[in-house]
């Protein structure tokens, strides 16, 4: 696999023994690495997907991309991702995306809250307000299906697990009231109820799935749409207090599907676009890989997670993160916009894979 020099010596360092490199010479190889795909991509940001589409700007997949530039710049102070997200933010007026229950429509919200909480500017905040206003006031209770007509107005995939669910726990957070945390935890039981594969400890995609085998005979358990569910618990569990009743609900999830993650990496580090048919799409995914090295991270980071074997996958899920990064920044291998597994290519980039980048970069400095 052709990787470039640069890459290829960061990623070799993290191979080196504990004590032989000092703290200071880790961390700065992490903030190089993660300042250049940052510049790579604001720098290439057109409003189009990786196959030519046009791109919404509010969209779930910025949505996400936006949420690692923010935490990256707030962990580093590297301001131009921020001035990145601050720049489109009041170029949309901070509004939310157009479709009122769609919980893709709502996800840029997670990043604008962020904000918000750091400059209490107003206008950072209201309309993620008031789209959740909205959607409780206008609840829908149609079937958790995709199938069915309107079944989008629910949580009924499992991307949405990441999308929305966040901004919800947030605006509980910021203004106190409960209204938005409980209607939040009622459509993740909802969804989970439906969704979750007891005996694998991973999501179904959607209803469309659950009948679906591999050729190896596991069931399709798309490995971006796991990485969107395992990333958007430890949002959930670093906004609830832990003396929240279900607290120890999103946590067991997030450990059952720790011992998924475990399971399903690479002996290079990454994760495939399905968990469990690497011998049917061998390529990394660099989306998948970057959520999954972010969640363990953040479990070890945050306590959860003890013990030498998380660690471990965690630094070699970012060793290999690292392993696909052009010299000029680019992360390559990241399945484009999709519901399901397939085969991809090196050159294949998308931002939500950079967002997933930062978010794993911005855990891996407390390492």
């Amino acid at each position: 696999m052709k990787r470039t020099f640069i890459a290829t010596v960061l990623a070799a360092l993290t191979l080196i023994p504990s004590g032989t490199m000092n703290a200071k010479n880790d961390k700065e190889a992490i903030k190089e690495i993660a300042n250049r795909v940052t510049d790579w991509q604001i720098a290439n940001f057109t409003g189009k997907t990786y196959t030519g589409k046009n791109r919404v700007i509010l969209d779930w997949a910025n949505g996400a991309l936006f949420r690692g530039m923010v935490e990256w710049s707030d962990k580093t102070g590297y301001q131009p991702a921020e001035d990145f997200v601050m720049n489109i933010g009041k170029k949309t007026n901070w509004q939310m995306a157009r479709r009122l229950y769609h919980a893709d429509d709502i996800c840029v919200g997670q990043a604008f809250l962020l904000l918000y909480e750091k400059y209490k500017d107003e206008s950072m905040f209201i309309h993620a307000k008031e789209r959740a206003d909205s959607v409780i006031a206008l609840r829908s209770y149609v079937d958790v299906n995709i199938k069915v007509k309107d079944g989008q107005q629910r949580w009924c995939w499992c991307d949405a697990l990441f999308m929305a669910p966040p901004v919800y726990a947030m605006l509980t957070d910021i203004t106190g009231d409960k209204k938005y945390v409980d209607f939040m935890k009622e459509e993740f039981v909802a969804a989970t109820n439906r969704l979750f594969n007891e005996e694998y400890g991973l999501y179904f995609r959607d209803a469309n799935y659950f009948n679906k085998k591999e050729e190896n005979g596991h069931p399709v358990l798309w490995g971006r749409g796991n990485g969107w569910c395992y990333a958007g618990l430890t949002f959930l569990l670093e906004t609830l207090p832990q003396s929240d009743p279900m607290y120890d609900y999103f946590k067991g999830i997030y450990l059952r599907m720790t011992e998924a993650v475990l399971k399903t990496q690479d002996e290079n580090g990454s994760w495939h676009t399905s968990l469990f048919a690497p011998e049917k799409y061998p390529t990394a995914e660099n989306s998948a890989s970057g959520f999954m090295t972010y969640g363990l991270a953040w479990g070890v980071n945050h306590g959860i997670l003890e013990g030498k074997v998380y660690r471990k996958a965690a630094e070699k899920g970012w060793k290999a993160l690292c392993s696909y990064v052009r010299e000029d920044g680019k992360l390559e291998y990241v399945q484009p916009v999709a519901g399901s597994p397939y085969k991809i290519k090196q050159d294949m980039t998308e931002v939500y894979g950079v967002g997933a980048f930062l978010l794993a970069a911005t855990e891996m400095l407390d390492f």
